[in-house]
């Protein structure tokens, strides 16, 4: 196991029970799981599928206890999986926390998604409290553009004196934003980047200045840099070594990492041909 902590933000390469270990329990404030979904993706060197459905699951329920445990007595966590498995989470977790909303993070995508059925452009969300009456919820923070007073202006008359719809809102529960794609500025080589903004809305909204939020999935730790971003401390566990050192550079600015660099790649786009020159438009590379 290696520990890195600068100014609030700890980094742990480890494996998510032993990480978990090292996390006093009743401390943190949020936590935000998006582990593997058991579905076949390569992470590195690590498969994400496991030999029966069952496994897969035991093995959840393992760390969703142990992550609650985590928890204080007025925590909330957002916990992801993929569509055939969260109707399991969402049974096992309701006996344990109050579930407040169940989101759908909605994407558009340009490529095709299947051809014999209707393929998926979304993953869901759990929102869950430990206390229904007790939880930190800022719907300021987090308002977005009413379209029916913003943009159309339209009056509602059923009112004792007629008054234009709102122009702001907080947002319902589906929620759009795009996949991290490859020509984007905070894309890792990753098979499951989450995006910035949609861990920017879940932070503000369920989480103050200070507060420690745990992350036991980094991945490349969008939640440790969100939270760093926006002044809050944060604990990220994560196994991968390749990954790791994509935290430690994202988050704790580290530019060597036992003796090598932790460089962002080039992509290819950004590679120099032999004449010196940037190689934008020798070759057309889509990547979805």
């Amino acid at each position: 196991m290696k520990i890195y902590e600068q100014n609030g933000q700890k980094l742990i390469n480890a494996d998510v029970f032993d990480g978990l270990k090292t996390v006093e329990e009743g401390s943190v404030d949020l936590i935000f799981i998006d582990p593997p979904y058991n579905i076949g993706k390569d992470f590195n060197t690590t498969k994400d599928k496991w030999k029966t459905a069952e496994s897969y699951l035991d093995w959840s329920y393992e760390w969703i206890d142990a992550c609650i445990r985590k928890l204080k007595s007025n925590g909330i966590m957002y916990i992801m999986t993929s569509t055939q498995f969260m109707p399991y989470f969402d049974i096992y977790i309701r006996q344990r926390m109050s579930i407040l909303s169940r989101i759908i993070w909605y994407y558009d995508s340009s490529g095709v998604q299947a051809k014999k059925y209707f393929g998926s452009l979304y993953e869901p969300i759990l929102f869950c409290v430990k206390n229904k009456y007790d939880y930190c919820f800022n719907a300021k923070e987090i308002l977005v553009e009413a379209k029916t007073g913003a943009k159309r202006r339209l009056i509602d008359y059923r009112k004792s004196i007629p008054t234009q719809y709102n122009s702001t809102k907080i947002p319902g529960n589906v929620w759009e934003f795009p996949r991290v794609r490859y020509r984007m500025d905070e894309y890792e080589t990753h098979p499951s980047q989450k995006p910035i903004n949609l861990l920017r809305r879940i932070i503000k909204a369920s989480s103050n200045k200070g507060d420690l939020i745990l992350d036991p999935f980094s991945g490349t730790f969008t939640t440790s840099y969100v939270c760093k971003e926006l002044e809050r401390r944060s604990i990220g566990i994560e196994i991968d070594d390749g990954y790791f050192t994509i935290g430690l550079r994202r988050v704790l600015n580290m530019q060597e990492y036992e003796g090598k660099s932790t460089r962002k790649e080039l992509k290819v786009y950004e590679t120099v041909n032999a004449n010196g020159q940037m190689r934008l438009f020798e070759k057309k590379v889509h990547y979805d």
